[in-house]
C-alpha cells in the first residue's frame, strides 16, 4: 500500500483491515477522529504506536505529553506542519 492509497482511503468508512494498529490510528487521525485514534495507540506498546501517540498529542496541543511519547518512540520531536508529519509517519510505517 502507498501513501496515496492511504490518503484516498480516508473517504472510506473504515481503515483497511491489513493496516497495523499504528497505521489504523493514523488513518483515524486523518479523518479527524482523535478519540478513535487515541484509543488504538493507548492499547499499543510498540514504538510505532508511541510515534502516532506523540503526533496525536501534538495535534491536541499538549506538547509536554507529545515530547514524552516522542521519547518513548525514540524519535526526535517534530516541529514542522502536522500534515507533513502525518505523511512522514504514514510513509515510514508503510515501509515497515
Amino acid at each position: 500500500m502507498s501513501l496515496s492509497v492511504i490518503k484516498r482511503s480516508l473517504s472510506n468508512k473504515r481503515p483497511a483491515a491489513e493496516l497495523s494498529p499504528a497505521l489504523q490510528a493514523l488513518w483515524w487521525a486523518g479523518r479527524d477522529d482523535w478519540d478513535k485514534a487515541h484509543k488504538i495507540v493507548m492499547d499499543g506498546g510498540d514504538a510505532d504506536s508511541a510515534w502516532v501517540h506523540a503526533y496525536l498529542h501534538r495535534v491536541e496541543g499538549d506538547l509536554d505529553n507529545a515530547r514524552y511519547w516522542y521519547r518513548q518512540a525514540r524519535r526526535k520531536a517534530a516541529t514542522g506542519s502536522l500534515d507533513k508529519e502525518w505523511a512522514e509517519i504514514a510513509t515510514a510505517l508503510l515501509k515497515g
